[in-house]
């Protein structure tokens, strides 16, 4: 099935390389795209350098933004799978052709959990994932273990409905829209990465807003969507 990778990249120069090399290494059928999130270091010029494929992204979308770009050229040329694929280097590419088995096998999405056979360990960094798997649980009795996962692998159907829906992020709250949509979601189990360079969005403040928009949207915005 015609595959497209989708790696959102913002502000990452020191990341980027190995990213694009791990997927041309162990996934040298599939082809990817890296989407320059409007980078204000020199992910441009590295992207440039090394002849990747990329989009470059004017000004700073944020991730919906750029991933929906990716979803966007994959519907445009006719792809049957796109994978979501973070920049950072946390994700490996030897796990993309099991979320694409599964894709193959009937599923809608197809997650990168890292919590399938591992038990998800108690630290406060977990405590947010716990809170939304709880949350999207309570709201369509589906488990979801690791709902934060940023590698996915999304189906014709799916690709069709993330690039023309501006209401429809790639976020852990629109999987409850996707369960009412009746889309089937698997998990299968990954391993990640620590970053190498560069620090995360999710500082505590970052993390406090996201967490409270995850959930008034789980709770107060996903259960009441029209389903189109």
């Amino acid at each position: 099935m015609k595959t497209l990778i989708v790696i959102p990249a913002y502000n990452e120069a020191l990341n980027i390389v190995k990213t694009v090399d791990d997927i041309k290494q162990n996934a040298p059928e599939v082809d990817y795209v890296v989407v320059n999130d409007g980078s204000k270091d020199n992910t441009l010029e590295v992207l440039k350098e090394h002849h990747f494929n990329y989009i470059d992204g004017f000004c700073n979308l944020g991730l919906f933004g750029a991933v929906q770009t990716g979803f966007k050229l994959a519907l445009l040329n006719d792809y049957d799978i796109v994978i979501q694929f973070d920049g950072d280097g946390q994700h490996s590419a030897k796990y993309i052709q099991p979320l694409i088995d599964e894709i193959k096998n009937g599923n809608d999405i197809v997650i990168g959990s890292r919590f399938v056979t591992e038990k998800k360990p108690v630290t406060a960094r977990m405590l947010g994932s716990r809170l939304i798997a709880f949350s999207i649980r309570l709201m369509t009795g589906k488990k979801i273990a690791d709902p934060t996962s940023g590698f996915r692998a999304y189906n014709r159907a799916c690709i069709k409905d993330y690039a023309n829906d501006m209401n429809n992020p790639p976020e852990p709250d629109t999987l409850v829209y996707m369960l009412r949509k009746k889309r089937k979601i698997k998990e299968v189990q990954v391993q990640m990465s620590e970053r190498e360079f560069g620090e995360s969005y999710l500082n505590l403040m970052n993390t406090i807003k996201y967490m409270s928009r995850m959930m008034v949207s789980i709770f107060l915005i996903q259960p009441f969507r029209k389903v189109k």
